[in-house]
């Protein structure tokens, strides 16, 4: 399948030529926690941020590339980062992204489209919940453009460490995190898009594809049927990425 032309990406807000003195992921992950570029951290419990295979734990800017091993390359021989909206209740309180009912239909997902789980490298556009308590519950809040800008300094060095080749993008928040502008679903799903290097992060393919999360939110079981099967056929392409 031909490839579409390149987007461009947004550069790391703050540092536009690509300056920072933080030189590994670890250290992003530690300085993440004190995060306070929003206003999302005050109604959160902690920051959530993104998690992948072993080796791409201790990637270094140092190493030029996180050094993944085969086995933890997807089918198609490639570094596959996954990235959602925000963390959900269940995400904010174990401090882990997708382990909620949403990172259950991901995980069936991953499964039917032959990807192992522990291959990918998991995120979010926003790494605090973004809720509106109503007693003992917090209702889910859609993150703002102001707030996914902000955070996609996260996003830049995560990417920048994790050095994916190919970018899933689960859901409208996250494909304007990674592009910088407004998508439409369903303009470009299906459709291998490219997204340039930016001052920090290396350039990478990227598919959009809807959130898990909007399966769950389908009343019948037809509907979340041909959602997920439309979501699978998504992770394919990705997986099958040269």
């Amino acid at each position: 399948m031909p490839k579409e032309p390149a987007m461009p990406a947004p550069s790391l807000d703050g540092h536009p030529d690509g300056q920072t003195s933080i030189r590994s992921l670890d250290e992003a992950r530690r300085q993440a926690e004190g995060c306070r570029r929003c206003d999302l951290w005050a109604n959160a419990t902690r920051t959530v941020f993104g998690e992948g295979p072993p080796s791409v734990e201790g990637a270094a800017v140092e190493g030029a590339a996180a050094e993944w091993t085969a086995a933890e390359w997807t089918a198609g021989g490639h570094r596959l980062m996954l990235v959602g909206e925000q963390p959900g209740d269940r995400e904010d309180r174990a401090g882990h992204p997708f382990v909620g009912p949403a990172g259950a239909v991901l995980d069936r997902a991953l499964a039917e489209a032959g990807i192992d789980r522990a291959r990918v490298y998991l995120t979010n556009a926003v790494k605090h919940f973004k809720n509106e308590p109503r007693g003992k519950r917090r209702l889910h809040r859609r993150p703002d453009a102001g707030e996914i800008d902000r955070c996609r300094w996260w996003l830049e060095l995560e990417r920048r460490f994790v050095r994916p080749q190919v970018i899933v993008a689960l859901g409208a928040s996250a494909a304007r995190a990674l592009t910088g502008h407004a998508v439409t679903i369903s303009r470009v799903r299906g459709r291998v898009l490219t997204l340039d290097a930016t001052g920090v992060a290396p350039a990478a393919r990227l598919l959009v594809t809807t959130h898990p999360s909007y399966i769950l939110r389908q009343r019948d079981d037809d509907a979340r049927r041909r959602i997920l099967e439309a979501m699978i056929t998504d992770l394919v392409l990705a997986a099958r990425q040269k």
